[in-house]
């Protein structure tokens, strides 16, 4: 199953080809690497009238920004009664990803259903990065707790909650998130929710190592502790190639060990070249 992010209004692929995405940004027209992309491209996307900064990977690795036109230092962009700063930035990236609006729209749906019911939800997102679920679902009217090691990230995700319009409903936690779990446990802490969007690879601020394919089931397992009795929903989201929607809903399934439905999904983007861009996968448990 594909699941598209397809009401966006100021994001949109235009095009794609040899590696590459062309995307208009509000009114800014960038092109990036996608490692997806493996077909020919149908124009010359380098030659696309008002582009203004390319994405080129370095041979020795990384890559950096190459400007045909002077950006502003960075803009904002909306979707639906949410607002985002994004701005070019090492590894190819914006600051946000288009394509987890359908994620957004599915959990906070999810919430405003629980608390039309009467609950008050508590959403813990872990490698929160700059915060897109977390306005989402604060939006929605959940109490988020967004734990993030990169300190310029975390700040990011508040920059964004306050363009949203969010003063208060999340909390901003700078640690390693394997740490900060374990330590909630031990408080009796608990969330009614869990989203995480795992790296393939990375490193916490104390040095720690995390490579998915190790860690990842573990690593849920540790969260279904800091769950609530009676939970809202897990979702995982991963961008590693190999880890299919089916990894997802098997991890999901075995190591919540809890009564409820998994939906596994791979979540992607429309191009005005008519086909859909895959950008990943996710994995949904629903405690029904």
């Amino acid at each position: 199953m594909l699941r598209i992010a397809d009401d966006w209004k100021d994001y949109r692929v235009l095009a794609t080809g040899d590696g590459y995405k062309l995307e208009r940004w509000g009114e800014h027209i960038l092109l990036r690497p996608d490692p997806q992309v493996i077909w020919k491209a149908q124009q010359d996307l380098f030659a696309y009238p008002g582009l203004e900064a390319v994405y080129r990977r370095s041979e020795k690795g990384g890559g950096a920004w190459e400007y045909k036109k002077k950006l502003p230092e960075s803009w904002n962009i909306s979707y639906r009664d949410l607002t985002f700063k994004v701005m070019p930035m090492g590894f190819k990236h914006t600051g946000l990803f288009p394509e987890q609006a359908v994620n957004w729209d599915r959990t906070g749906e999810l919430v405003k259903k629980a608390t039309a019911a009467g609950r008050k939800i508590k959403v813990l997102n872990l490698f929160a990065y700059t915060g897109g679920a977390s306005v989402a679902l604060a939006k929605a009217g959940a109490e988020v707790t967004h734990v993030d090691a990169a300190k310029g990230m975390v700040e990011r995700a508040g920059e964004n909650a306050r363009l949203s319009g969010i003063a208060q409903g999340i909390r901003y936690i700078i640690d390693d998130c394997k740490k900060f779990v374990a330590r909630e446990i031990r408080r009796g802490n608990r969330y009614d929710a869990i989203v995480m969007d795992p790296p393939s690879y990375g490193r916490g601020p104390g040095g720690e190592m995390w490579k998915i394919e190790q860690e990842l089931f573990g690593f849920v397992q540790l969260c279904a502790q800091v769950l609530s009795d009676e939970p809202l929903f897990v979702l995982i989201n991963s961008y590693t190639t190999g880890l299919q929607p089916t990894v997802l809903s098997n991890i999901l399934t075995l190591a919540l060990g809890r009564r409820g439905k998994v939906e596994a999904y791979e979540v992607g983007l429309p191009t005005e070249e008519g086909i859909p861009l895959p950008c990943g996968a996710g994995g949904l448990y629903i405690n029904e």
